[in-house]
């Protein structure tokens, strides 16, 4: 087995991002219930989600790519948690790792990148809301500091059954 390990830098997302974002998101619609969305996406329905991050300001979109491949090895966002004006100190974040980089630290890289780019900005709570059972999520939410909050039973249906959402904050 090599020692070698493959370099992952990360960045900001960019519109040339589009399709691989769009075709691994589409992986957890389909796959899993990890997402409640139940239609994978063509990647022009999902441009004006990546447009509403930009580099700066409290919404912001991190890609881990490989350094030599430049293949997408996943993403983590920050966004509005709910529309109203009183939320606006509140984000909603979000990590998808690709299926084939999972157990390599990716998730972990992006949430540091992700956390690091909010730190000057002015926000007061981060949410995050997981599909359970999902052991994984759950670990990195809480080595980033997040705790549970509560759990809204079976709150999506999606393959056919009900699933929970258990929510984590942290604060920022």
């Amino acid at each position: 087995m090599s020692s070698e390990r493959t370099e992952v830098q990360v960045r900001a997302g960019v519109e040339a991002d589009l399709e691989a974002l769009t075709a691994l998101y589409n992986h957890y619609v389909r796959e899993t219930p990890i997402t409640f969305d139940t239609a994978v996406f063509a990647p022009e329905e999902r441009r004006p989600w990546l447009l509403s991050h930009p580099e700066d300001g409290p919404h912001r979109l991190k890609v881990a790519e490989d350094a030599d491949t430049q293949e997408i090895l996943g993403y983590a966002t920050s966004g509005p948690y709910r529309a109203k004006p009183a939320y606006s100190t509140s984000v909603e974040v979000t990590v998808y790792v690709a299926p084939r980089a999972g157990g390599r630290g990716i998730g972990t890289l992006l949430y540091k990148a992700l956390f690091e780019s909010l730190a000057a900005e002015d926000l007061h709570r981060a949410y995050a809301g997981i599909a359970q059972p999902n052991e994984a999520s759950t670990r990195l939410h809480e080595r980033f500091g997040f705790r549970h909050v509560g759990t809204y039973r079976e709150v999506g249906r999606k393959f056919g059954r009900y699933w929970d959402v258990a929510w984590y904050e942290k604060e920022l």
